[in-house]
């Protein structure tokens, strides 16, 4: 097996990623518009809406920076897992865009969850992830590994980190 090497760099501080999270702040509104502007296009070839697109950056930014996630690596996975269709269910049952399995309805939340509301998916997605993450310390290679239930095979990770750099970044 080959390792990967994760494209990442060292998360600021906790204090910093929590305050760029904030819509409510100026710099963080700025943060997100600067983002946004710059992945509408991309996204465009898997969401025609433009209401859509902006509704999905924008709930999709603010996830991730609350999870401590790179938001460009959240939309290379969500290309990988459903390529943008909060309706996809896979052949294991797994839901939406970031493709939930139905079980952590019960781990995470209410038995009323609809896992193919986007908002909620990208809630449970990006907290599974970053759950991931902290055991793996933070290797994003073996952390998308777990996500997928692949650990120990670098396909996935392969997959999600060539969209990241091909597609994202």
């Amino acid at each position: 097996m080959t390792a990967i090497a994760s494209p990442i760099v060292a998360e600021p501080p906790l204090r910093a990623t929590l305050e760029a999270a904030d819509l409510r702040t100026p710099y963080g509104q700025w943060q997100l518009q600067q983002w946004r502007s710059r992945k509408d296009a991309p996204l465009a070839r898997f969401v025609a809406s433009p209401e859509r697109r902006h509704a999905l950056l924008t709930r999709l930014y603010q996830e991730a920076r609350l999870a401590g996630l790179p938001p460009d690596l959240v939309l290379a996975l969500i290309q990988v897992e459903s390529a943008f269709n909060a309706e996809a269910v896979s052949s294991a049952g797994a839901v939406g865009l970031m493709q939930i399995m139905p079980f952590w309805v019960e781990e995470l939340g209410l038995p009323m969850d609809d896992l193919t509301d986007p908002n909620r998916n990208l809630r449970y997605g990006c907290t599974i992830l970053a759950h991931y993450l902290a055991i793996e310390r933070g290797d994003f290679t073996r952390a998308l590994a777990r996500y997928n239930g692949s650990l120990g095979k670098t396909w996935y990770p392969e997959r999600v980190f060539d969209a990241w750099q091909n597609h994202w970044r």
